[in-house]
């Protein structure tokens, strides 16, 4: 007799960042990973769907119809999801459908925070994903950590060029980077990898040069912040990747981007204005920044981005913290702009990228819903459109 059916589990490698989220999120670690990929351990999935919600990018919402599960092992050797097996009708029976409809409710309640898969631009540029993994990574040497905040600021933000020399590294705008820290954790495990956006354009930071930079804040705790901000010229750094295969800068000259981010969500933003400025200088759809922080002492590449042309960037800072002004969040110079969000919002070219902390993209949705309502556009379902065709992507961290 033939073994029942199973809906599996997956995770698909090449959509995936690689952030841990899944992981920490899972309430009864069946989610693990190697030095490759993150996986599902079909013997403990108990489709609880707690760990649809908060993936940024849906590489955790795929599922597949198996008459034999795929072990830990298979899942650790992918570097792209395997198609969905043909199982013969006389096997099945109605046994496919039966997993279907006892999947469907469970699955649709837990894509609602999540808003559906994501999806990369169509214009977009081919990525290579997961190049080097731990076991072996690409070394890169630090050509340059230069401090983007005030002296004054509290928070110190680094921009660190990483050189890769002879080895091919290709990244494309909107991927990251995984950093290995040297040493171990208070458990004796190695430091789990640490995820930074790309800040700079494909062909880097001057063109055709084979680096990149990362935008890194120091934090009080973190371990792989701390080290690379102290890192000098000249020091080695064990790098994986590239990840991302979807919130990706859109070939298009005449796509419209609106990118709102927070503090060191400006990386990949810096990255698609250059792409922008060196690959189509006379573009014609419009690039828009809302950049929120708290003092203009503490907002990345506050300095560089006054240099950058009006017709190439449109520039909107957003200061929470200053002494004697109101606070203002991107949510409110969205609204502030709602002629201009609105009709950039009604066009089927229009592109929107957030990044940054986690939380501040109810507050953008909410700005763009009131925007919606006063331009009699319904962003429910603009929004879904928007997600379906590759044309609204969320990084929070």
């Amino acid at each position: 007799m033939n073994a029942p059916l199973k809906k599996q589990h997956l995770i698909d490698p090449e959509i995936c960042i690689r952030c841990n989220t899944c992981e920490e999120t899972c309430p009864i670690d069946a989610i693990t990973h190697d030095d490759n990929n993150y996986v599902v351990n079909v013997d403990i999935c108990n489709y609880c769907m707690d760990c649809i919600s908060p993936c940024p990018t849906g590489a955790i919402d795929n599922w597949r119809v198996v008459s034999k599960p795929y072990s830990l092992e298979d899942q650790f050797s992918w570097s792209d999801l395997p198609a969905q097996e043909e199982i013969a009708s006389e096997e099945a029976g109605g046994a496919v459908e039966a997993l279907e409809d006892e999947m469907g409710a469970l699955l649709e309640e837990a894509r609602k925070g999540l808003g559906g898969k994501a999806v990369a631009p169509h214009s977009a540029s081919k990525p290579t994903v997961n190049l080097y993994n731990r076991g072996k990574p690409a070394v890169a040497t630090v050509t340059g950590n230069f401090r983007l905040t005030h002296a004054d600021a509290d928070s110190d933000v680094r921009h660190i060029i990483l050189d890769f020399g002879d080895q091919p590294f290709p990244v494309l705008e909107g991927q990251s980077i995984g950093i290995v820290v040297p040493g171990t954790d208070a458990e004796g495990k190695p430091h789990l990898v640490r995820l930074y956006s790309v800040a700079s354009s494909r062909d880097g930071e001057r063109p055709n040069t084979n680096n990149l930079a990362l935008t890194v804040k120091r934090e009080p705790q973190g371990v792989c912040s701390n080290y690379l901000c102290d890192l000098p010229r000249g020091a080695r750094v064990e790098v994986t990747g590239p990840f991302g295969a979807t919130f990706l800068h859109p070939n298009d000259p005449a796509a419209n981007i609106i990118m709102i981010c927070t503090g060191t969500g400006s990386a990949p933003f810096r990255g698609f204005t250059e792409r922008r400025r060196r690959a189509m200088p006379d573009a014609s759809g419009r690039l828009l920044l809302f950049f929120g922080a708290r003092r203009p002492e503490e907002l990345p590449y506050f300095g560089p981005l006054q240099k950058v042309p009006e017709k190439l960037l449109g520039k909107y800072f957003c200061y929470s913290r200053v002494a004697g002004a109101p606070r203002v969040y991107v949510q409110d110079r969205i609204r502030s702009e709602a002629a201009q969000i609105a009709a950039l919002l009604g066009n089927a070219g229009t592109h929107v990228y957030i990044c940054g902390l986690k939380g501040m993209e109810s507050g953008v949705d909410e700005a763009f819903a009131d925007v919606c309502r006063g331009a009699s556009l319904n962003w429910a379902t603009l929004k879904a459109d928007m997600r379906d065709n590759g044309r609204y992507h969320v990084e929070t961290y």
